[in-house]
């Protein structure tokens, strides 16, 4: 059953390195063609709009209700902090000599 697989995968395999080379030759062929330059064509201006001048816009003042039966949020709430685990260094390094 394996051996199966194992055909089947060697024939995918097999079956992208031919797509590859295929493609390789047929971007080579593309990139030695030369390219037909575009048409260019007449393009009228953009029309001119005069300064039309704006009204003076101002956001009304909208009151902020108070909302009764709220606690008070702290602005800065506490965040506990997580306890560092402490690590056992390695022993000092022997070394001798001759």
């Amino acid at each position: 059953m394996a051996s199966h697989y194992s055909c089947i995968i060697l024939a995918f395999v097999i079956a992208i390195s031919f797509s590859s080379i295929d493609m390789a030759l047929a971007s080579r062929n593309l990139l030695q063609t030369t390219l037909p330059t575009l048409p260019q064509g007449n393009v009228p201006p953009l029309p001119v709009f005069p300064n039309l001048p704006l009204p003076p816009f101002s956001f009304p003042n909208i009151p902020i209700p108070k909302i009764p039966n709220i606690p008070n949020i702290p602005s800065n709430p506490i965040i506990p902090t997580i306890p560092t685990i402490p690590f056992l260094s390695p022993p000092p390094s022997t070394t001798t000599t001759p």
